[in-house]
């Protein structure tokens, strides 16, 4: 009976999928795969035609050029006939031109993308930084109208002057003795100001 049990624990389960899946194991690393292109990084690729290309864009550059051209040109006119690489119509001079194009060209355009890339990333930071700059703006307003909200139910240095003075007089009244009729509010009493100076 034991080895019919062991022969059911090793049969796959049901399903057409589960039997053809190796097992794999989710903790370790995958092996490394072959490849049969080198391998290289992008980073320092991109970094390295962006160099050339702000090295193309440059002043330096077109002298550079203007005078490995004028060289050629008269090394290939006035040197001795055995010197001579590259005779009057200057075939290799405009193969090495055409060259020289043909790479500068991807290589600015790479450059080029990168630069867009690195706008975009900088265009959606200041986008959030707009974001949270327009939120505290908006939190500040309501706080300031907060503020205003109650700064108008305090009482102000005038109001309180005017209180004041009026207590005052209250008190020399009731020393004299000329108390005329009874008052809770000094405020009440209509002295020739409003009732709302406060």
């Amino acid at each position: 009976m034991a080895p019919e049990r062991d022969t059911a624990r090793d049969r796959t389960p049901a399903g057409a999928t589960a039997a053809s899946r190796p097992r794999m194991r989710l903790d370790q690393p995958l092996p490394r795969r072959r490849r049969f292109l080198p391998e290289y990084d992008p980073e320092a690729f991109g970094r390295l035609s962006e160099r050339i290309a702000r090295f193309l864009g440059t002043g330096r550059f077109i002298v550079w050029m203007t005078i490995v051209i004028i060289l050629w040109v008269l090394w290939n006119v006035f040197a001795p006939g055995g010197l001579r690489f590259d005779e009057y119509p200057f075939i290799f001079l405009t193969l090495m031109l055409s060259l020289q194009a043909s790479y500068a060209a991807p290589l600015i355009l790479l450059a080029q993308n990168r630069q867009d890339d690195r706008d975009r990333v900088n265009l959606e930071q200041d986008r959030k930084q707009n974001e949270r700059s327009i939120a505290d703006t908006e939190y500040l307003t309501r706080e300031i109208a907060a503020l205003r909200i109650g700064l108008g139910e305090v009482a102000t240095r005038d109001w309180i002057r005017s209180e004041l003075q009026d207590m005052v007089k209250e008190l020399e009244e009731r020393q004299n003795g000329h108390r005329r009729d009874p008052v809770v509010f000094p405020a009440e009493r209509s002295r020739g100001r409003d009732a709302d100076d406060r």
